[in-house]
């Protein structure tokens, strides 16, 4: 009996001092395993009378219980405590201001923005997107849009040219988006009704001028366009884009080589204060440059001007952002600068539409 009461002793006590579960199943394991202290005792019972037999046995059996519910409870009570320690250590400061969700702090870049809003005002209107090549060749960047070689309106294009081919041919970095219009019309039979915005190249860096930058174009071709659809549609886009009820206009005498007669377009404004405010006030401001589209260029895409005719227009998308938006420098537009995105950017689910606004 002294060497059962002995033996609970010490398992009572290994009990009470496991600091964790691990510790608590290596003391169950050497008292009730199958070769623990307990179940040794009870394997020893074979030997017996049947008298001491039953006398021990109850006794054994008595021993295993309690230490088995001693067990029991030290395990529910390190479980107890691994709970509140892990409560404790996950413990919110519900005082903290609450992180913004991605869909929040993420920024449309403005380009990408103006670039959507173009596309949701002219789709209104019927025009579909088109686009080509960034690279591409001197008949489709000049020649089919009646630039002659040696004309000195290539001049005006500081042109990025790559080496020469195998065959002394020398590819560029389109100058602007008008080889769409050239693609776009050898493709497909008028009545044609596009918008061409796209990435364009030119040698020239300032505050107003980058290397890279982007234009959206505007082409119809059919049997019946003339200037008036022409200044409608023109007209229409400026209001919509600019937010405004009505804009006044103004059409000057301009060159183009792709264009006959050309324009450039001014719109009315307001200067007065820090920033340009359209729809009034007595300023001009130079917007765009259009035009009826030259004969030439509609032959050299197979066309027969006798029988069609059409008009084309050409604005700087990175332009027109900074007058809408108040943006004095075009340099940053291409920076990566995630203060400058947070500044001017735009919210990525608040996608631009007529019905909603553009901007808001």
């Amino acid at each position: 009996m002294s060497d059962l009461s002995k033996l609970e002793s010490d398992l009572v006590s290994q009990i009470a001092g496991a600091a964790d579960e691990a510790a608590l199943e290596s003391v169950r394991v050497s008292a009730l395993g199958k070769k623990g202290s307990v179940s040794e005792l009870l394997k020893g019972l074979g030997a017996m009378s049947p008298e001491e037999r039953k006398t021990e046995g109850a006794k054994i059996n008595a021993l295993r219980d309690r230490v088995s519910s001693a067990l029991d409870a030290k395990k529910s009570e390190l479980k107890e405590k691994a709970i509140a320690a892990k409560l404790a250590a996950d413990v919110a400061d519900v005082t903290l201001p609450v992180r913004a969700a991605p869909a929040e702090t993420g920024r449309i870049h403005p380009i990408s923005q103006v670039i959507d809003e173009l596309t949701a005002i002219f789709a209104d209107m019927g025009f579909s997107v088109a686009e080509g090549p960034d690279i591409e060749t001197d008949f489709y960047n000049f020649t089919a849009l009646n630039f002659p070689v040696g004309h000195p309106a290539r001049e005006m294009h500081d042109t990025f040219f790559f080496p020469p081919d195998a065959n002394g041919e020398r590819k560029l970095l389109r100058t602007h988006t008008s080889p769409v219009q050239i693609r776009s019309m050898q493709k497909q039979k008028p009545p044609i009704k596009i918008i061409i915005p796209g990435r364009t190249y030119r040698s020239d860096s300032d505050q107003t001028h980058t290397p890279m930058f982007h234009q959206v174009e505007g082409l119809v071709i059919d049997r019946k366009s003339h200037l008036g659809h022409l200044k409608w549609i023109l007209a229409e886009f400026c209001k919509a884009f600019f937010e405004v009820d009505d804009v006044k206009m103004r059409f000057r005498p301009s060159f183009f080589p792709f264009t006959e007669p050309s324009m450039e377009v001014d719109i009315q404004c307001d200067r007065s204060g820090g920033d340009i405010k359209f729809g009034q006030g007595t300023d001009w401001l130079e917007i765009l440059g259009c035009g009826m589209v030259h004969p030439n260029v509609l032959r050299n895409c197979g066309l027969d001007p006798d029988e069609y005719q059409g008009f084309a227009w050409g604005m700087g998308i990175d332009r027109i952002a900074m007058l809408k938006y108040g943006m004095p420098d075009l340099r940053p537009f291409f920076e990566a600068d995630v203060r400058w995105i947070e500044h001017y950017g735009f919210r990525p689910l608040d996608f631009p539409t007529l019905a909603g606004g553009l901007s808001t």
